[in-house]
């Protein structure tokens, strides 16, 4: 059986892959955010870059995030550069998936000697 948007993850996280291999180790956030966004849209894929989030209650806005990346429309990316993987980084995503309803969201991080992932469904 197939994971939902199998496909774009797919390419996320090669395009992921490709970036670490051309840039390395050792740049801050948003170099790797703009180069991701870079090869996904020479793979053919959207992505926006900061894709603005409101939450509202009633009518009013009570909330607002920023998704590092919202690739096709069908998955929030959010980027990382730590060391040690944090499971405190998760709340973050998930509320973003909550918020949208978009049910595909990574976690990548550049922060290592290579990119870790993990992909969540909400």
């Amino acid at each position: 059986m197939a994971l939902e948007h199998e496909d774009i993850t797919e390419d996320i996280i090669g395009s992921a892959f490709e970036v670490y291999n051309v840039l390395g180790y050792g740049y801050l956030e948003k170099v790797y955010q703009k180069a991701l966004q870079v090869e996904l849209l020479n793979r053919g894929r959207t992505a926006e870059l900061e894709h603005r989030i409101i939450v509202k209650f009633k009518g009013t806005i009570v909330g607002e995030y920023e998704a590092d990346l919202f690739v096709d429309d069908k998955v929030i990316v959010e980027l990382k550069i730590t060391k040690n993987y944090n499971p405190k980084d998760e709340p973050q995503l998930l509320n973003e998936l909550k918020a949208t309803g978009i049910k595909v969201g990574l976690l990548i991080n550049f922060g290592k000697e290579k990119v870790e992932f993990k992909r969540f469904i909400y």
